[in-house]
C-alpha cells in the first residue's frame, strides 16, 4: 500500500484529498499545526502530526516516523491580504515551509511531491482562459511566495532528482471551507445569507472568478500521483462568473432576497481570472464534474445543516424560558 503524507491535511481542501485517497486504498497521514483546520474534518483512523511547516525539526520526525512514498503539500499560507499585511509570514510558510519539504523529500527518498499552487501567480493576464505557458505577473506577496516555491521545485527536480507535480488551483470552494483565500466568498456569503445578514461586494461585483469545486480538486491530487511524470497544471472549471452572479445563485439557491453591501476593491484583488484547463483533462485524464449551480447547492446544504443545531439549541433555550416564566 503506498503511502501519503499530507501537509495541512486537517484543512479545507487537505482534509477532501485525504478523504479521497483513503476510498484508493492509500495509507495516508496528516501533517497539519491546527490554525485552520479541524480533527472533524477526517477520519479518526487517520495518523497526524502537529506542527508548523516551517519547522523542519519536526516535519522530519513526521517523515522519518511515517516514511511517505508521496507528498502532497497543501499548508500554506493563503490569504492574500495577510500576505500584504504580514510579508515576512507569508514567505516563511510558502517559500521556507516548501524547502523545507523538498529537503526532506530527497531525504527520505520521496517519489514526488504534489504541490498545491494558485492562480495568482499569473495576476492580471493578458488574454482569457490563461493557459500555463503564459506569463506570471503576481499582484500580491502571496503570489509571489507560491511561485518561488514552484521555482524550487522545479530545480530540486534538476539538482536532487525530486519529482513533481504542480498544480495551480482555481478559486477553490465546498463544504469545510473558511473564509481565507479567494473561494473564501463563497463561505462567506452563504454563511451571511443563512444567517439574514446583507454580504459585503467589494468593488463593483464584475470581477470574475474561475470556481472549482473541492471534491474536483481532491480527484485532480489523486490523478496528479497517478501522473507518470512531472508538470505544472491548471486546476479550474474555465468558467467564468461575476462575483454579482456567483451571489445572485446563492440567492437563488437560499430562496431569499437579501441586498449586498458594496465597499472600495481590496488591494492586491485580480480583475479577472479564468485558467484553460486543456492539458490536465489530456494528460492528467481529469475533469471537473461539478457544475457551479450544483457545488454551491452542496455547499448550502452543508452549511445550513451546521447552522440548524445551533438554531435548534436556541429555540429550545427560549422554550424552556417561557415555560419557566409560565411557571412563575
Amino acid at each position: 500500500m503506498m503511502k501519503v503524507l499530507v501537509t495541512g491535511g486537517l484543512g479545507f481542501i487537505g482534509s477532501h484529498i485525504v478523504d479521497t485517497l483513503m476510498r484508493n486504498n492509500y495509507e495516508v497521514a496528516v501533517y497539519d499545526n491546527l490554525s485552520t483546520g479541524s480533527l472533524k474534518n477526517i477520519d479518526s483512523n487517520v495518523r497526524i502530526f502537529i506542527g508548523d511547516i516551517e519547522d523542519k525539526k519536526s516535519l522530519e520526525q513526521a517523515m522519518e516516523t511515517f516514511r511517505p512514498d508521496y507528498v502532497i503539500h497543501e499548508a500554506a499560507q493563503v490569504s492574500v491580504q495577510n500576505s500584504i499585511s504580514a510579508i515576512s509570514n507569508d514567505a516563511q510558510i510558502n517559500i521556507m515551509g516548501t524547502i523545507n519539504i523538498i529537503e526532506l523529500s530527497h531525504k527520505y527518498a520521496v517519489k514526488k511531491i504534489v504541490f498545491a499552487s494558485s492562480a495568482a501567480v499569473y495576476g492580471n493576464a493578458n488574454r482569457l482562459p490563461i493557459v500555463v505557458s503564459d506569463p506570471v505577473q503576481p499582484l500580491s506577496p502571496y503570489g509571489i511566495s507560491k511561485k518561488t516555491a514552484e521555482e524550487y521545485l522545479i530545480l530540486a527536480k534538476k539538482i536532487l532528482d525530486v519529482d513533481y507535480v504542480i498544480l495551480r488551483y482555481s478559486n477553490v470552494y465546498g463544504p469545510r471551507q473558511t473564509s481565507s483565500g479567494e473561494g473564501g466568498v463563497i463561505s462567506i456569503f452563504t454563511n451571511h445569507v443563512i444567517n439574514n445578514e446583507r454580504p459585503v461586494i467589494y468593488g463593483d461585483g464584475l470581477q470574475t472568478r474561475d470556481f472549482i469545486y473541492v471534491k474536483d480538486v481532491a480527484r485532480a491530487n489523486l490523478q496528479a500521483l497517478r501522473f507518470d511524470g512531472i508538470g505544472i497544471f491548471n486546476i479550474a472549471s474555465t468558467t467564468s462568473s461575476s462575483i454579482n452572479q456567483l451571489y445572485a445563485i446563492i440567492q437563488s439557491i437560499s430562496q431569499k432576497e437579501i441586498l449586498p453591501i458594496y465597499q472600495s476593491p481590496k488591494s492586491g484583488d485580480i480583475k479577472e481570472s479564468l485558467l484553460c484547463n486543456r492539458t490536465s483533462t489530456q494528460k492528467l485524464n481529469w475533469q471537473p464534474q461539478y457544475s457551479l449551480a450544483k457545488g454551491l447547492a452542496n455547499t448550502y446544504a452543508y452549511y445550513l445543516k451546521r447552522h440548524q443545531p445551533a438554531i435548534a439549541s436556541v429555540e429550545t433555550s427560549t422554550t424552556l424560558l417561557h415555560s419557566r416564566d409560565v411557571a412563575r
